[in-house]
């Protein structure tokens, strides 16, 4: 990595421009801030005309109960095309689905849980999902019941176990986005594939697992880079 890129033009520090360190850069280059709330601002008018959207959507979906389910497309990084609420006055942009509050499917955590739920609101999920998510697909409420004993599931039934780990799918993935911003998706995906080279030796089960996990961030990094794409944003 150069040290020289014009992004980082009058930032301090050296280590986090010679590797990926993100907590060297907040180090190097942040303030103290000890005064009041005197600094703040109002909303703009961008912000307001994007808010009063929201409310008013928000209030529609209260009544309703639910605004809209996609029951064909499940929950991806790019699995939707791009969505706005109110294209001309966002800043930032980026739904979870195509459109305001539309809700995604995330059958992952289990079909029957997924199923139950859009069905909850009048909405049946579509016959490609339910094909694939039990008949092919492990789900996680699957491979948690594979694992428990006879009496984890009487007791999970009479009710003596609580808090079990099935009909908890819904996890979810923290991301440190703070990385994409400072280094860039490209230079990140580098990385990660540097890392992947370096895991060589006796295929264990831990490099195995090590080498698939890696991949697959890299997939995630490259579909990050295409759903900013369809965005607009390179």
């Amino acid at each position: 990595m150069t040290s020289d890129n014009s992004a980082w033009k009058g930032f301090k520090g050296e280590q986090w421009k010679q590797q990926i360190d993100v907590r060297d850069f907040i180090v190097c280059n942040y303030t103290p801030y000890d005064g009041d709330e005197s600094f703040l601002e109002g909303i703009s008018e961008k912000t307001a005309s994007v808010w009063g959207k929201c409310q008013a959507l928000m209030a529609e979906e209260q009544a309703r109960g639910v605004l809209d389910i996609d029951t064909e497309n499940i929950s991806g990084i790019t699995n939707f095309s791009p969505g706005y609420i109110d294209r001309d006055n966002e800043v930032i942009v980026g739904l979870q689905t195509d459109a305001p509050l539309k809700r995604m499917v995330n059958p992952y955590g289990g079909i029957k849980m997924a199923s139950e739920a859009v069905r909850a609101y009048g909405y049946e999920l579509g016959e490609g999902t339910l094909g694939v998510f039990g008949p092919i697909r492990k789900t996680h409420n699957q491979a948690v019941f594979d694992a428990y004993t006879d009496d984890i599931r009487l007791f999970r039934k009479v009710g003596l176990l609580t808090g079990l780990p099935d009909a908890y799918g819904r996890g979810r993935i923290i991301g440190d986005y703070r990385r994409v911003a400072l280094y860039g998706i490209n230079f990140l995906i580098l990385e990660k594939e540097s890392d992947k080279s370096a895991l060589l030796g006796e295929m264990t089960e831990e490099l195995i697992r090590a080498r698939e996990e890696i991949s697959e961030q890299i997939l995630a990094l490259k579909e990050i880079r295409l759903m900013a794409l369809d965005y607009g944003i390179d």
